[in-house]
């Protein structure tokens, strides 16, 4: 976990003080769709392990940092902004992120959507974890790729997940572009 985050402590080092991020999802929440955006507003860390284990780098922050603002309400509130201005739909959720390699059980897919999660995938959470200990402001987004509604059985390919983010890419784009260009 340390190794797949160092980028973000160099980042910070660099002097940066806003981190985008993206990611493919499948879409726990009966109203999401294949293709949807959706704004991440919170997470939850079901990987097993944080990059913040170990000795804390004072350099970059506390021992505990907080994350009750994981993600920006202030991002979040201009990309709201912008998605309106643009026409853009755009969802809002929690993004579970785990391990893999694989794609969910039916049991831990219900069990996802209990604990309040919208969306799953394996990425993000270890970065923003070292974001936000290096205190920088956090917007994520998740492309809705596959469908994984708990109930659903709908079998997803690696070939599903990559086509429709690639067609779902240039709208994250415009997003993120307009949001660098309003910070």
């Amino acid at each position: 976990m340390q190794e797949c985050t160092i980028h973000v402590r160099v980042f910070s080092l660099l002097g940066i003080k806003k981190l985008l991020v993206s990611n493919a999802a499948g879409g726990l929440n009966p109203k999401f769709k294949v293709g949807d955006l959706m704004m991440i507003s919170d997470h939850i860390n079901h990987f097993g392990d944080n990059p913040l284990r170990g000795k804390n780098l004072e350099t970059f922050g506390t021992r505990f940092p907080a994350m009750n603002d994981a993600y920006s309400p202030v991002l979040r509130a201009l990309a709201s902004e912008i998605a309106n201005e643009k026409d853009l739909s755009l969802q809002e959720g929690v993004y579970l992120g785990l391990a893999g390699p694989n794609f969910e059980t039916q049991a831990e897919l219900k069990f996802f959507s209990i604990i309040g999660a919208d969306a799953v995938g394996m990425s993000t959470v270890p970065e923003v974890l070292v974001a936000r200990h290096c205190g920088l402001e956090v917007f994520g987004m998740s492309i809705i790729t596959n469908l994984a509604v708990p109930g659903l059985n709908e079998e997803a390919s690696h070939e599903e997940v990559q086509d429709a983010a690639q067609i779902t890419a240039p709208k994250v784009k415009m997003l993120f572009e307009e949001l660098i260009a309003r910070c």
